[in-house]
């Protein structure tokens, strides 16, 4: 009776301890991310009357996620910038920009905000939220098909990386010019590369 008096204390003490550490990683567990420009990039794809596939990208992109694998959650705030358009056809580059597409004078930026991250098992697998375009806003899934994240072997930072893909509908922002002659539907994939934020 002596020494289960003595070790029941320091019992409930190693057992709070304990608890106690294996908190500490769960609460550092959330990272915050800055979109790595120079090595990110969305494009899109549609079909050019009924023909074949026509392709397009934005060389601008900006913004910053924060990722949570350990409780299955994360945030992202995208920016693209839509007059960063490029196809490779300078007079289509200009009309997309124009007032009968983007309208790029009144809607420069498209942006994509979540808060929804879906998991299967330990794999991000889509990312839910809303995107804003041409003033329109509308829900969107990303399906998350890679993931990768790791020490970035050049500048020695945590960094993550990931492509994802969603299929939307342009006349739902009001992008309807030439509907018939190319798709209404068009395929946005976005290759991403992110560095941890470095705070001072």
């Amino acid at each position: 009776m002596g020494l289960t008096t003595v070790k029941q204390p320091h019992f409930a003490i190693a057992a709070v301890f304990g608890t106690l550490l294996l908190s500490l990683p769960l609460s550092a567990a959330a990272e915050t991310y800055d979109v790595d420009s120079m090595h990110s990039m969305p494009s899109f794809t549609f079909k050019h009357l009924n023909l074949s596939s026509f392709r397009g990208r934005f060389d601008q992109i900006t913004g910053n996620i924060e990722f949570d694998p350990v409780h299955h959650s994360g945030g992202a705030t995208i920016a693209i910038n839509l007059d960063s358009v490029s196809t490779g056809v300078p007079i289509l580059d200009q009309f997309l920009r124009g007032a009968k597409f983007f309208d790029t004078a009144k809607f420069p930026t498209a942006i994509f905000t979540s808060n929804s991250f879906k998991f299967s098992d330990e794999q991000l697998v889509s990312v839910s939220g809303d995107l804003s375009l041409h003033g329109i806003t509308k829900p969107v899934v990303l399906e998350i098909v890679y993931l990768s994240c790791r020490t970035h072997p050049l500048l020695n930072v945590p960094s993550c990386g990931a492509d994802a893909s969603v299929t939307i509908k342009r006349s739902d922002f009001g992008l309807d010019a030439f509907i018939g002659n190319d798709s209404d539907e068009v395929k946005v994939d976005i290759s991403v590369e992110a560095l941890k934020t470095q705070r001072p």
